[in-house]
């Protein structure tokens, strides 16, 4: 059996999102606090802006937050404008953090998998 598995970023984190104008940001939180370093190796700036870039988005930028374990990304022109004049129904782009933890695949050891969780 091996000792590291591939899968989507909900399977070991979850996420908040808020916005600001054209701006969202995104936090990603790890279930397990042995997953941050993980996350942080390999979920990147390059990695989100090329998942955002369909939605318009032109600078991502990365902030850790070890004494959390948590990473915080800020995605410029992601809103298509801000609430006030954006045509898509998710105005605030609270579904933004739902895209990317289904998106963005991890490879981390099983032990950072919660018990429950059907990637066992």
């Amino acid at each position: 059996m091996s000792t590291s598995v591939t899968v989507p970023l909900h399977a070991v984190a979850h996420g908040r999102a808020g916005d600001k104008g054209n701006r969202s940001n995104i936090s990603v939180i790890p279930y397990k606090p042995e997953t941050y370093p993980h996350l942080r190796e390999q979920v990147t700036e390059a990695k989100i802006l090329e998942l955002f870039r369909h939605k318009g988005a032109t600078a991502v930028t990365r902030y850790d937050l070890p004494n959390l374990q948590a990473l915080n990304f800020v995605i410029d022109n992601v809103l298509e404008g801000g609430v006030n004049s954006a045509l898509s129904q998710d105005l605030h782009g609270k579904t933004l953090s739902f895209l990317l933890l289904g998106e963005i695949e991890v490879t981390v050891p099983r032990t950072c998998i919660p018990e429950e969780s059907p990637y066992l």
